[in-house]
């Protein structure tokens, strides 16, 4: 399958991974070992380049459109968040 991101640079890629698993641009900025300003200014370039409106539109983007196949299952954002939904799902089982 074509890739529908093309012009995305390899951070802005990370960042809307991340955006995609729901973590806030301080946290993104901690993972990734760069600043917040940075972080924000990675999401605006993502939003202008995908056409995208907000955080949630990006994150949709990111689990669906530019997910598990493009990268494989395993590293894709939709099967990352599924885990982590799973294990808190267990975790408060009890």
């Amino acid at each position: 399958m074509k890739n529908l991101a093309p012009k995305l640079t390899a951070a802005e890629k990370k960042v809307l991974d991340l955006v995609s698993l729901a973590r806030t641009n301080k946290e993104i900025a901690a993972i990734l070992g760069i600043s917040p300003s940075t972080v924000k200014r990675h999401v605006e370039n993502v939003f202008k380049k995908l056409h995208l409106k907000n955080r949630v539109e990006a994150a949709i983007y990111g689990l669906t459109v530019d997910g598990c196949s493009a990268r494989g299952i395993g590293n894709c954002p939709l099967a990352i968040w599924r885990k982590e939904r799973d294990a808190d799902s267990q975790k408060w089982a009890m």
